[in-house]
């Protein structure tokens, strides 16, 4: 607070400190005026007539004055700090109280920043030099020595430490305890799991959120942490660990995800969108892409489902209050992408009331039980539902999913040492041989090739009717083994029912080629391959027939046969034959 008419100099004198200040209230004003500038004051009265002023007269007598002050403060001791008060001597106040209370309003002068700020140092380091030294336990919580306060920016981010234990279950039900540390995320569980139970590491394997009080489900993503889902969960939730065959396969068939009338982008591009383009429009921060379409929503607190028109985008998903209209003004939020997830509903139409069965849910984080404040969301048909829902994963986390794909074999330097051994082989990596000579050759020529692998195959049915006709000695006989040694496989089921196979389908991602094989419930004798081609399931008997008093398996009425299902579901992974497509991915389950 500057006195009125002092000029600005005050603020800018650099002798001019904090001590002064406190000190210069107990003078009087007229010590600190010099007679020229009383003078000049007098000249400014209404009652002068000149208008003339000797400014550097002026400044001279103020310069000399302050000088003159400062000089007779720096005599005087330091003041001392009394219960983190400046402590003035008796005769200070002695005097200051014989002054009246306008008085002391008129003897205030102005304070200079840099020397409060001066002043506030030396109380501080007063202060802490008078108390004991105690060491602090959280030295990682302070904040540089110059700054007596914790600024947000030094404080450093969270980050989780420690061990975990979470429990992960199978398919079959059956659990299994680990620990973990705070940092692995869910593919790094999920390599620590197919090396511990010696599966194929084909990096399908997921870790799913399963809320079986709400009958939700979701995959986790690659780089999400264990440890951190687990939080939002409750005591009756659990993580599941199977296969997911649907978690990246959108790069590799973009255009079946993504349905053209879907996307807004494609119906403004007036024509066929490469499938590269596609998925870089919504790998780019910087696109705006857009789905929209129909969806039923359910109204919060209610059992009734209203049928509107959605836009997914970056910001959220929204519906237009007039038809089909995309002005702001006609848009309302429905949910939000940050702090949400997107889930699929597991419990069927009826528990909802769903007006089709094709479900799913954005749940928000902070949610558990509550069932009100769920999403409740339903599309037309499966390809809809999977458009959506893959949407709002790369809208959610982007070029995040892209390096999940790409980087598979990336492993954190917790398990590095982990070498999880691969058995699967590649068919580009099997080539035709010939043992006939003293030293065996590879046949280059297809035709050769086809030709010793007909030879070799009635060579061995020869074999095995000898061998019918002589008498088996001992129990694994090959006639006997081609009976049961299917059921050693893991794409084999036993007697499962037919929705049972649906659902273990619909679980692990319902994509091409994904099948399984089961015992026919209509025929003892018989067998059945389930089969996954654009999102629909498939059923295919598999009939014993009978040739040259030998038993065989057929898919085509005997026009091709095979002696058991192990060579049955080679040639089908090799060739289409009357299949729609070629068998891919064999639905397994693992025993924790």
């Amino acid at each position: 607070m500057a006195v009125a008419g002092c000029p600005d100099y005050f603020l800018h004198h650099p002798n001019y400190q904090q001590d002064n200040v406190e000190r210069a209230a107990n003078h009087r004003q007229a010590d600190l005026i010099g007679p020229s500038f009383q003078q000049s004051t007098n000249r400014n009265s209404p009652s002068h007539q000149e208008d003339d002023v000797d400014l550097e007269a002026l400044v001279n007598d103020m310069n000399s004055s302050f000088e003159s002050l400062y000089t007779s403060v720096q005599t005087e001791s330091t003041p001392l700090l009394l219960n983190g008060q400046p402590h003035r001597p008796a005769s200070c106040h002695t005097h200051a109280q014989a002054t009246s209370p306008h008085q002391r309003l008129q003897r205030s002068q102005p304070m200079h920043i840099l020397a409060v700020r001066r002043l506030q140092e030396e109380e501080q380091q007063y202060r802490t030099s008078s108390l004991p030294a105690i060491p602090n336990p959280f030295p990682e919580l302070c904040s540089p020595a110059s700054s007596p306060t914790l600024s947000s920016g030094s404080l450093p981010q969270c980050q989780p430490s420690g061990k975990y234990i979470i429990k992960i279950f199978s398919e079959d039900g059956m659990g299994k305890i680990v620990e973990i540390p705070a940092d692995m995320t869910a593919r790094d569980l999920c390599q620590f799991l197919v090396y511990k139970n010696h599966c194929v590491d084909d990096n399908s394997w997921a870790l799913v959120e399963h809320h079986p009080a709400l009958g939700l489900e979701r995959c986790l993503e690659d780089h999400e942490l264990v440890v951190q889902v687990q939080t939002s969960m409750t005591s009756e939730s659990k993580f599941l660990f199977r296969k997911n065959y649907a978690k990246y396969e959108f790069f590799k068939n973009p255009l079946t995800f993504f349905p053209e009338q879907m996307v807004a982008w494609c119906q403004e591009a007036n024509g066929t969108i490469p499938p590269s383009q596609l998925l870089q429009n919504f790998l780019n921060s910087s696109s705006c892409p857009e789905i929209q379409g129909y969806l039923y929503v359910k109204e919060m607190g209610r059992k009734s489902w209203k049928k509107l028109y959605v836009f997914l985008r970056r910001s959220g998903l929204y519906f237009s209050t007039k038809g089909t209209s995309k002005e702001p003004r006609h848009l309302q939020l429905l949910a939000d992408l940050d702090d949400s997830n997107v889930f699929t509903v597991i419990t069927g139409r009826k528990l909802h009331n769903a007006p089709t069965d094709f479900e799913f849910c954005i749940k928000p984080n902070k949610v558990r039980n509550e069932v009100k404040e769920l999403r409740m969301l339903c599309a037309e048909d499966e390809q809809s539902r999977t458009c959506w829902m893959t949407a709002f994963r790369l809208f959610k986390y982007g070029i995040l999913l892209y390096q999940n794909y790409k980087i598979p074999q990336q492993r954190k330097t917790l398990i590095s040492h982990f070498s999880a051994p691969v058995r699967s082989v590649s068919e580009n990596s099997l080539v035709a041989m010939d043992f006939s000579g003293r030293i065996g050759r590879v046949i280059d020529n297809p035709v050769e090739a086809q030709s010793a692998a007909m030879e070799e195959g009635h060579a061995w049915r020869k074999r095995s009717q000898r061998m019918n006709i002589l008498g088996s000695p001992s129990p694994l006989h090959p006639s006997s083994l081609s009976g049961v040694i299917h059921r050693t496989q893991l794409w084999f089921h036993g007697r499962i029912s037919r929705e049972e196979s649906h659902k273990m389908i619909h679980q692990q991602g319902r994509v091409d080629g994904m099948f399984l094989l089961r015992d026919s419930q209509s025929n003892p004798k018989a067998f059945v391959l389930t089969l996954c081609h654009h999102q629909k399931i498939k059923h295919f008997q598999i009939l014993p027939c009978e040739e040259d008093g030998q038993m065989f398996l057929s898919l085509d009425d005997g026009a091709t046969k095979f002696t058991d299902l192990i060579q049955l579901v080679e040639f089908y992974t090799l060739n289409k034959g009357v299949l729609p497509c070629k068998l891919k991915h064999p639905c397994t389950t693992v025993a924790l």
